[in-house]
């Protein structure tokens, strides 16, 4: 009796497991590049549903030599790329990676970048874990678009 009792309690609760609130990541893009350039950007939306703020520690992607995590800042009247160390997403926040913001850092690519290709990408959070998404090449993508 006492294992079935445990058995519906653990059915019961596989749903809300399986819905437990984490990381979002949606509509993943990348510009095209120019056949000379030696470096790109990636940009996609963060979602944290969760109750506790998570950061995103770092990122990876076959199509690049190096990949790093970058903002932008304004230094005097020039605004310049700088890598962070982490790109904080506060609980229940959201967190846009764009062109003049956050970003992700594509340098030494070992091909340019085409519209249409696509890529896979490797981001590990603290807390969310290692979460891998494919990256279109070509134009940013509408809203909500390319949930994974």
């Amino acid at each position: 009796m006492k294992i079935a009792t445990l058995a519906f309690a653990l059915l019961a609760a596989a749903p809300a497991l399986a819905q437990a609130p984490g990381v979002d990541i949606s509509a993943p893009w990348a510009r095209p590049s120019a056949p000379s350039a030696r470096n790109g950007a990636a940009y996609l939306t963060i979602e944290n549903r969760a109750a506790a703020p998570d950061r995103l520690l770092s990122a990876a992607a076959p199509v690049a030599g190096t990949v790093e995590l970058h903002t932008v800042v304004k230094d005097g009247d020039v605004m310049r790329m700088r890598p962070v160390a982490t790109i904080e997403i506060a609980a229940g926040a959201t967190q846009k990676l764009q062109p003049g913001g956050y970003h992700i850092m594509l340098i030494d690519l070992k091909a340019p970048l085409k519209a249409g290709d696509r890529f896979p990408l490797d981001l590990t959070f603290e807390k969310a874990g290692r979460r891998q998404v494919e990256v279109v090449v070509g134009t940013a993508p509408a809203a909500g678009h390319g949930k994974h």
